[in-house]
């Protein structure tokens, strides 16, 4: 429930705040006063689109400031989920600068435009004159008779259930557009193959193949360099650097009792000997293993170029990712034996739940024409009071061609305002003012179904007056409640004589030019107001008396 607002330099308001409370309030004024830039402030508070253009021409920025009554409305676990501190008393505000920049906090905690609208919508409706149109929107239909319905887990249910229909009907049909394409391409897929297949790529071939070509390639060289290394380590004639370690070795060995150091010296030299000793072992193996093979060298060259020619054909960068292709052939290739198979097995399963969704949307149905049987007869009582005597109101079903995520049913409101005409289609055949009655007795009977704290209506009664005003304004005063907050937008002397409250919207000149202010009237300003109202510009003492007596009776 909204308890207070302030707002500062928005459009033609320099300063406003105002308390409010909860049961009916009516807010007045002359056309242009500023009736319209109060119900701005208050879409801008709850997350509507803000510009630069809101802010007060001269001021740096324009904030509106809210404070709502949130508690008993079950509110708690939006401010979990968000993680803001939860109060009884929340605190909404919003800023928008002359440069166009918008910030919106909530309990003093920065938030998203989109987060705040979505609280906004949770804790005021605000209802104009264009909305009526809804009247004609079949999903708006459809909302409020599952409104008034109830059924949250059924239809949450089926829409869990919807979910999973759909992403499995999604997937049954990419298995079949691509089980299709590969079909299509079968004879090239395996021309792909079977040439992959006839390679024989194995992983890590490429890099030894390239190896190979280097030794091959230099093979004479690389034979004659560790030959030469033998040599010069083990020559055939006369004294080798082997024997000439062996022999200053032992030298040393004989002398180490004598000295030493010798002996370390020797050990040393004899290490050198056993090492070097085994360099030449391999190293004569190694020349006796290098040969040179010129057949075996265009056999390497040739295997490398079917590989590279290969990665260039499929734009590829690596072998390895030729082996990859490979596999993933081979894998397209087995879907066209098992792709049939897992198709069937997706539809049956597709089956099973076509049959679920059929039988939860009947469900559905049903509980939907329960409750639009119900809607139908309040609505009737409602709206005879009303000023529609012979009013024919009836909800008519019909079957959507799919599932849909919110069941398979279409839904029109049929009207007829006299006995002698076949309904038809509500938007198609009521008047403005008819609408509007329709739209207030459709709001009264959903309002005692949800929890939104304040609804705000902004001229519902126009068209009207005399009798019919007044029990309009006294259908949202019962609207009101115990724990409701109604404010009415008003012209109407006979609605504003209702509310438990009276504001109103004035404009007056100032040194700063043009504002406008909003006051909460007291019984006296109330009297004057309503006689203002009822007789014009010029105030009849008659005027004064019947506005008394409107405010007696209310």
């Amino acid at each position: 429930m909204l308890k207070r607002i302030v707002i500062r330099n928005f459009a033609l308001i320099e300063h406003v705040e105002v308390g409010f409370e909860h049961g009916f309030s009516v807010i007045t004024g002359e056309t242009g006063h500023g009736k319209s830039v109060f119900l701005g402030a208050i879409s801008m508070l709850l997350g509507q689109r803000a510009d630069a253009k809101a802010v007060r021409e001269g001021a740096d920025r324009c904030v509106v400031e809210g404070c709502f009554d949130v508690s008993g409305f079950g509110l708690q676990g939006f401010f979990e989920e968000n993680d803001i501190e939860y109060y009884d008393e929340c605190i909404l505000r919003r800023e928008v600068s002359a440069a166009g920049r918008s910030r919106a906090f909530v309990n003093d905690t920065p938030v998203s435009a989109s987060l705040i609208k979505e609280l906004g919508v949770k804790l005021i409706d605000i209802h104009s004159q264009h909305q009526n149109l809804l009247l004609g929107d079949g999903n708006y239909q459809l909302s409020v008779i599952d409104t008034l319905a109830g059924g949250k887990e059924l239809f949450a249910a089926y829409l869990n259930k919807y979910n999973e229909y759909v992403a499995l009907h999604k997937r049954v049909e990419a298995l079949k557009e691509s089980l299709e394409k590969s079909r299509r391409d079968e004879d090239w897929l395996r021309f792909q193959y079977e040439e992959l297949e006839a390679l024989a790529l194995k992983s890590g071939e490429y890099e030894e193949l390239e190896q190979e070509t280097k030794e091959l390639s230099h093979a004479e060289d690389i034979q004659a360099a560790l030959y030469g290394a033998y040599s010069a380590l083990e020559s055939g004639d006369g004294r080798s650097l082997l024997q000439a370690l062996h022999e200053a070795g032992s030298a040393l060995s004989r002398i180490s009792e004598h000295y030493t150091a010798a002996g370390e010296l020797s050990e040393r030299l004899e290490s050198c000997y056993i090492e070097l000793k085994d360099c030449c072992s391999e190293l004569e193996q190694r020349a006796g293993n290098v040969q040179v093979n010129p057949g075996r060298l265009e056999f390497v060259e040739q295997r490398l170029a079917q590989i590279y020619a290969l990665q260039k054909k499929h734009h590829l960068s690596s072998a390895e990712e030729l082996i990859a292709l490979h596999k993933s052939f081979a894998e397209r290739l087995d879907s066209l034996s098992y792709g049939d198979d897992e198709i069937r097995e997706a539809e049956k399963k597709l089956s099973l739940l076509r049959g679920e969704l059929v039988a939860m949307a009947a469900d559905i149905t049903a509980l939907r024409k329960s409750s639009a049987t119900v809607l139908q007869e309040n609505i009737k009582g409602i709206l005879v009071n009303l000023g529609m005597p012979m009013i024919r109101f009836e909800v008519e079903f019909s079957a959507t061609e799919e599932f849909t995520p919110r069941g398979c049913d279409n839904v029109t409101f049929l009207f007829s305002a006299n006995s002698s005409s076949q309904p038809q289609p509500l938007c198609n055949v009521a008047s403005g003012g008819e609408m509007a009655r329709v739209m207030l007795a459709l709001k009264s009977i959903v309002t005692l179904e949800t929890k939104q704290p304040t609804i705000i209506f902004d001229e519902v009664d126009t068209g009207v007056s005399g009798l019919l005003a007044e029990r309009m304004g006294r259908l949202m005063q019962q609207m009101a409640g115990d724990n409701r907050q109604v404010i009415s937008i008003t012209h109407l002397p006979q609605v504003a004589a209702l509310g438990a409250q009276h504001y109103k919207v004035y404009k007056e000149e100032t040194g700063n030019g043009t504002i406008t202010n909003m006051i909460k009237l007291e019984k006296q300003e109330r009297v004057h107001e309503i006689a203002q109202m009822m007789s014009g510009e010029e105030l009849t003492d008659v005027a004064m008396e019947n506005a008394a007596l409107l405010l007696s009776k209310s």
